[in-house]
C-alpha cells in the first residue's frame, strides 16, 4: 500500500492555535452566541475606554473647552454655539459621549485592580489556611464568615472611611482612587480564600504533594508551583464575577459621593451627576451613563457564568 493512501502518514500535525480553537472551552464558546456577543461588548466598552483619548469627539475634562452655551445639548444636535453632540451634553456642556468613555476608564481600572487585588489576598491567604490548617486555618476562616455576614458595600463605606480620616485632607483627592481600590479589594477577598481553601485542602492530601514533601520540596515552592495551578480554574471564575461586582460597588459608592472625585468622575459619579436633572427633562445625562454600566456589569456577568460552566467538568 502506498504511504500516501495511509491517514497516519499523510496526516498534517496541528498548530498550537488550532489546538486551543478545538479545546473544550474555545468549543463551548463557540457553541454559545450570547457568550459570543456578550464577549464583544465587554472588548468594545474595554477598547473603547482605552483609547478614550483618540476616540472622543471632545476632552469633557478640560476647562478650557468646555461652554456653558452648550449645556442640555439634547442626543443628535446641535448646540447654541454650533457644536455637534451625539448623545446630547451635560449641565457644564461637556459631551455625553465623551464622559462615558473617559467614566468608563477610571471604573475598569478600579473594577479590575480591587479584583486582581483581592484575588492575590484572598489566594495567597486560602493557600495558608488550607496547606497549613490548625490556629491559622481557624483564624484566617472565623475572619472572612465575619465578613461574609456584612454586605460587601457596607464594609467598603467602613474602610473608605477610616482611610479618609487617616489621609490628611491636602492628599485625600490625590489618593481617592486608590482608596477605594484598597477598600474593595479588602471588602471582597473572603470569597477567594473559602475557595482556594476548600481546594488546596483537597489537593494536599494527594501523591504529589507528599512526594514533594518527602524529597524536602520547600512548602512554599509546594503552594506555588504544584498546588496553585490546580486551584485557580474555581478562582478565575469568582474573579470574572467578581468584576463585574467590583465596578457595580465602585459606581455604588461614586453615586453615595464618597468614590471617585468630580474631577476624574467614573460611571458612578455620571450617574449621580444625571439624577439630578431626571425630573426636569434633560433624561440623557443619566440614561445613557446607566446603560454603559448595565452593559459592562451584564456582560461580565455572562462571561463568568459560561466560564463557569465551561471549566465545570461535569458539564463536559
Amino acid at each position: 500500500m502506498s504511504s500516501t493512501n495511509n491517514p497516519a502518514v499523510t496526516e498534517q500535525p496541528r498548530s498550537r492555535f488550532q489546538r486551543i480553537w478545538d479545546s473544550d472551552i474555545f468549543f463551548s464558546f463557540r457553541r454559545s452566541p450570547i457568550t459570543i456577543v456578550a464577549a464583544l461588548v465587554t472588548l468594545v466598552l474595554i477598547l473603547s475606554a482605552l483609547f478614550a483619548p483618540w476616540i472622543a469627539p471632545y476632552d469633557p475634562f478640560n476647562p478650557a473647552s468646555l461652554n456653558l452655551m452648550d449645556g442640555f445639548t439634547p442626543p443628535n444636535s446641535e448646540s447654541m454655539m454650533g457644536n455637534y453632540f451625539l448623545l446630547g451634553s451635560d449641565h457644564q456642556g461637556r459631551d455625553v459621549l465623551s464622559t462615558i468613555l473617559y467614566g468608563s476608564r477610571i471604573s475598569l481600572f478600579v473594577g479590575i485592580s480591587a479584583t486582581l487585588f483581592a484575588m492575590a489576598m484572598g489566594i495567597s491567604l486560602g493557600l495558608l489556611a488550607g496547606y497549613r490548617g490548625g490556629t491559622i486555618d481557624a483564624v484566617i476562616m472565623r475572619v472572612a464568615d465575619i465578613q461574609l455576614s456584612f454586605p460587601a458595600i457596607l464594609i467598603a463605606l467602613l474602610i473608605f472611611g477610616i482611610a479618609r480620616g487617616i489621609i490628611p485632607p491636602s492628599q485625600q483627592e490625590n489618593m481617592a482612587v486608590w482608596v477605594l481600590i484598597i477598600a474593595i479589594g479588602l471588602s471582597n477577598w473572603a470569597q477567594f480564600a473559602r475557595t482556594v481553601r476548600g481546594a488546596t485542602m483537597v489537593e494536599r492530601q494527594k501523591d504529589y504533594v507528599s512526594a514533594a514533601k518527602l524529597i524536602g520540596v520547600h512548602p512554599l515552592r509546594i503552594l506555588i508551583r504544584h498546588v496553585l495551578p490546580n486551584v485557580l480554574a474555581p478562582v478565575l471564575v469568582i474573579g470574572t464575577i467578581g468584576l463585574a461586582l467590583a465596578i457595580i460597588e465602585e459606581a455604588t459608592l461614586s453615586f453615595l459621593g464618597v468614590g471617585v472625585p468630580p474631577t476624574q468622575p467614573s460611571l458612578g459619579t455620571l450617574i449621580r451627576i444625571g439624577q439630578q436633572f431626571l425630573f426636569s427633562g434633560e433624561w440623557w445625562i443619566l440614561f445613557f451613563p446607566a446603560m454603559t454600566l448595565i452593559l459592562l456589569a451584564l456582560a461580565v456577568n455572562l462571561l463568568g457564568d459560561w466560564l463557569r460552566d465551561a471549566l465545570n467538568p461535569r458539564l463536559r
